[in-house]
């Protein structure tokens, strides 16, 4: 069922607590990437218009419980009111009278941004006193952090239970719409490719893809996992033994659906300026290792994405940080972009992948949630999004 958003209620000169995710990357007190404070622009900018006096509500790095000033939001607030064109309110705390009473003071069309949500333990425990203070801010919840939705945290899960009205931002909608249609309705032929280092980390979603996709492309490193399956020799190449069975019976399994390297690019050591060379993936020598997907691999995989009419991806084809170990992953990237179907990226690395081969804005979406991504992609319910309303 779609979710409710901040179009289907009126907000006009009611309290919106807003769950953000502003996570952002900090050095020496500045924010270096403001991504994730753009991605929140449009819900904020909506409620704003709309009359609403909007409280958010996010956290910053892992302050372990304590307040660390280096972990403030404070920044946030001064380029979220530079974005917005003007002044954000910044609160110096999350919970309290002294907030409730800045709160209350607001008029509409006011926002303003709570100090960061982990500077109390509560808030990861999702603490229900805790919870209960930050409800006593809002009148409505919204989340619209995609990112932390698969958390069971005070303020994405927690919270909605002292909220009548919970919808979704237009972010966490998009998130929510664009993947959940590729999953349960996608045009085809639907194309999935997984890549990254390690196999345990996405047995479920491979599992829960291959009952969906059309092919499944398997790159990165748990590639050779699947190759020692196949009992082909691996050299010095990342291989998780202890998973070489579930690899095999995923191969059993996915039959003719999978798709691997057929040829690697191996080096003699795990550094940019190693020897490497292109080898057969059945021909790993000894004492080498796999870095990436060679150029014939490139090319079959890339034809295959181009014909799709639905793609997700989810984990780089190679170690794409060292320029030598790139090609894969870029090829991949510009495959995407070159095709006609829907896009979607999903995962840390492989947005970086696509953000550093300079293609992300030809993607249809670009997931701002690492985690919550992969976990959506496993099938499983994630908290922040179950406890929003539906429409009928």
């Amino acid at each position: 069922m779609p979710l409710k958003t901040v179009r289907d209620i009126d907000v006009k000169g009611k309290r919106v607590f807003v769950r953000v995710d502003f996570n952002v990357p900090l050095e020496n007190g500045r924010i270096t990437d403001d991504t994730r404070i753009r991605a929140a622009l449009p819900t904020i900018r909506y409620l704003a218009d709309e009359g609403a006096i909007v409280v958010l509500a996010s956290h910053l790095g892992r302050p372990k419980g304590k307040r660390n000033e280096a972990y403030s939001l404070a920044p946030c607030a001064e380029r979220l009111s530079q974005l917005l064109g003007k002044e954000v309110v910044f609160a110096s705390d999350c919970i309290g009278e002294e907030v409730e009473q800045l709160v209350a003071r607001q008029t509409p069309g006011s926002v303003v941004l709570l100090e960061n949500l982990r500077f109390y333990a509560e808030e990861e425990k999702n603490d229900p006193d805790f919870a209960a203070k930050l409800a006593r801010l809002g009148e409505i919840y919204v989340n619209d952090a995609f990112g932390t939705a698969h958390r069971a945290h005070a303020s994405t899960r927690g919270v909605a239970d002292h909220m009548q009205v919970r919808v979704a931002g237009f972010l966490m909608q998009k998130e929510v719409d664009t993947m959940g249609k590729a999953l349960s309705a996608p045009d085809r032929p639907f194309v999935a490719i997984i890549g990254g280092a390690k196999v345990s980390d996405k047995i479920m979603v491979i599992e829960n893809l291959l009952t969906k996709v059309d092919r499944l492309i398997i790159g990165g490193g748990m590639a050779n996992t699947f190759l020692r399956a196949k009992g082909l020799a691996t050299g010095k190449s990342l291989v998780e033994e202890d998973r070489v069975e579930t690899a095999r019976e995923l191969l059993a399994k996915g039959g003719d659906k999978i798709l691997l390297p057929v040829d690697l690019v191996v080096a003699a050591e795990f550094k940019a300026d190693a020897e490497h060379k292109v080898v057969p993936a059945d021909a790993v020598p000894e004492g080498w290792m796999a870095l990436d997907i060679g150029p014939e691999s490139a090319r079959i995989f890339g034809e295959t994405i181009r014909t799709a009419r639905t793609i997700v991806w989810n984990g780089p084809m190679g170690v794409f940080e060292m320029e030598p170990f790139a090609r894969g992953t870029f090829a991949v990237a510009q495959a995407m972009a070159d095709t006609e179907g829907v896009t979607i990226v999903g995962g840390g690395d492989s947005v970086a992948a696509v953000e550093a081969a300079g293609l992300a804005d030809r993607m249809t979406h670009v997931s701002t949630g690492g985690g919550a991504s992969l976990e959506f992609l496993e099938g499983r319910e994630l908290p922040g999004v179950a406890c929003l309303e539906t429409k009928e």
